[in-house]
């Protein structure tokens, strides 16, 4: 099978998979991209699941989990992916365009929702790479701005190509017509990149650990509550055990769907 997708490539949905076109496509550098496709009229999820998408292959499709980028009310469904020149599917998922068809699940799922949370004042979502896809569906939610008083984004990667979604964070999601005014107010974007100048340069390890993070109690404190604070983690496996550890120890216990806590990862990409 050649590796290009193709309009005139026919797929054909399954009791576990929809059929879908691709609406719309982003590349931000030469190894990251996002896309939209359609949503289907039955499809339901939580802001911040994940779903398996895929394309077609030999035997049978070739399916990955995708952290879903869009909020729960969208009317599309976006995603943000790495490209690999020799994965499996993302060397084939990098070359679609508008009008081909993508396989997505029917069932998406996930622990980075505010379900898994115990109440608090502050939500840190601390993402590498494209661990951020989760989040930009959970601060474009409204209901996140009624459960804390402060959203703080935080997104480490290498180069400063890398912050996919940056103008629209820097603005505050100054042109959202349902979030925009709670999050002028409320939401924090702190980039940090590790590979090339920046104004901040380093890791989300780092920043907690040296306080730089709370540094002059930017955000109200100059430590973390298990009381107020509350975590969610997306992104390479050796952030999330790292600062997973460091919760622990601070008192912070791991949350999940069925008994909330105070901070919570998605386990389905971490191995």
């Amino acid at each position: 099978m050649s590796d290009q997708v193709t309009t005139s490539e026919k797929l054909a949905p399954s009791a576990a998979l929809f059929v879908e076109k691709v609406l719309w496509v982003r590349h931000w550098n030469e190894h990251l991209f996002s896309f939209a496709i359609s949503r289907p009229d039955s499809f339901r999820f939580r802001s911040g699941e994940f779903v398996m998408i895929g394309l077609p292959a030999e035997k049978k499709p070739l399916l990955r989990a995708y952290s879903i980028a869009s909020p729960s009310y969208a009317e599309e469904l976006e995603f943000l992916s790495i490209k690999v020149q020799d994965g499996p599917l993302t060397s084939r998922l990098q070359k679609i365009q508008p009008g081909d068809e993508i396989y997505l699940g029917r069932k998406p799922t996930g622990t980075l929702v505010a379900d898994a949370l115990l109440p608090g004042k502050r939500l840190f979502l601390l993402s590498t790479g494209t661990g951020l896809a989760p989040f930009l569906s959970i601060i474009r939610d409204p209901e996140i701005y009624d459960l804390y008083d402060q959203i703080i984004l935080v997104h480490s990667v290498r180069k400063v190509s890398d912050l996919a979604n940056r103008e629209e964070l820097e603005s505050r999601l100054a042109d959202d017509p349902l979030v925009s005014d709670n999050a002028q107010a409320q939401f924090h974007y702190v980039p940090t990149v590790t590979r090339e100048d920046f104004p901040t340069r380093s890791r989300i390890t780092t920043m907690m650990d040296s306080g730089e993070l709370l540094a002059g109690g930017r955000f109200g404190a100059e430590a973390f509550d298990p009381e107020t604070d509350r975590f969610m983690m997306c992104g390479s496996m050796e952030m999330i055990k790292d600062l997973s550890a460091r919760l622990d120890t601070l008192g912070f216990t791991e949350g999940s769907n069925s008994q909330p806590g105070q901070y919570v990862i998605e386990r389905a990409f971490v191995g």
